[in-house]
């Protein structure tokens, strides 16, 4: 269990929860299978192991780990319309009248209805790791949207969860276009070759490094016309390797063979023992990393009352 993308976010308050507590509260939203006339269903299910018996909530040492699915019935837009237009000019040729707004949204509904019984099933999974001792909800997520519905349904269950995103005193773009300037970044943290810059200007252009040595006078060009830099690709230690943006979103995390190699041996040879132990050593690199970053980005911004 290895999380590939990271959106944080701070409990502004405590929260007096334990895994039972937590157990019991999912429980009351399981996911389910869309019914025929359904579009979307969304409800938790157990992040390791299937049946009855498999917890919704994972517990490893301080960490809990939770797991949210949406299941989806897909309708293309180009079937629906082809079809919504294939019946307007039914009905426009057979009755010699235009067909308006209003009927065209009914018949259209009456459309997407028919065909949702044979629609495409889709499903998707979200996981969050809940660190209460350090007041800490990571979702393995691109997508705040996903992060957010995750949040939300958690906050649903539980008539409460005062969070929001892990911010920053400096802005992120600041601070990162500062190290590839001056070819340094915070200790411990290495520059590596991507990057994104792009013009302060609301029309400006946008420049996208890949593989590319950012210390060029290129890179230091478009630096000097006012570009700053909103994504950049670094290591930390030797433990793993990121992508950050300007938005604090941490995405393309890669943990290096000495941490997953640790994880295999700790985990030995059940499957289960395997997920529980990357899952355990994650949570503690990150408990580490997550504080180290925030200080390189010029220290946290404290929530009120934290």
């Amino acid at each position: 269990m290895w999380f590939k993308n990271l959106l944080v976010y701070r409990l502004t308050t405590d929260l007096e929860l334990d895994a039972e507590a937590l157990e019991t509260a999912l429980a009351t939203k399981p996911a389910r299978p869309c019914a025929s006339q359904e579009l979307t269903t969304y409800g938790f299910v157990a992040p390791f192991g299937k049946g009855e018996d498999a917890p919704l909530v994972h517990v490893s040492g301080d960490f809990m780990l939770i797991s949210a699915r949406k299941q989806e019935r897909i309708l293309p837009g180009a079937v629906v319309r082809d079809a919504l237009k294939e019946k307007v000019d039914e009905i426009e040729e057979s009755q010699q009248r235009k067909v308006y707004k209003k009927e065209r949204d009914q018949i259209k509904d009456e459309i997407i209805q028919a065909f949702l019984p044979r629609a495409f099933i889709r499903n998707s999974s979200t996981f969050a790791a809940i660190d209460l001792k350090k007041g800490l909800i990571l979702v393995n997520s691109a997508s705040p949207k996903k992060a957010e519905d995750l949040l939300s349904t958690v906050r649903e269950v539980l008539g409460t969860l005062p969070v929001r995103p892990l911010t920053v005193k400096i802005a992120p773009s600041a601070t990162m276009t500062e190290w590839v300037n001056t070819q340094k970044a915070a200790e411990d943290f290495f520059v590596l070759d991507n990057c994104e810059l792009r013009d302060t200007h609301e029309d400006g252009g946008i420049v996208r490094c890949k593989r590319q040595d950012l210390t060029s006078d290129e890179v230091k060009n478009h630096l000097d016309t006012g570009k700053v830099v909103t994504q950049l690709s670094l290591a930390w230690t030797d433990k793993l390797s990121f992508n950050l943006d300007d938005r604090m979103n941490i995405k393309a995390i890669k943990f290096e063979d000495l941490i997953m190699d640790q994880a295999e041996q700790d985990g030995g040879d059940d499957a289960l023992s395997q997920l529980d132990a990357s899952f355990n050593l994650m949570m503690l690199t990150f408990r580490d990393f997550l504080p180290a970053l925030m200080e390189a980005l010029g220290g946290e911004e404290a929530p009120q009352g934290i």
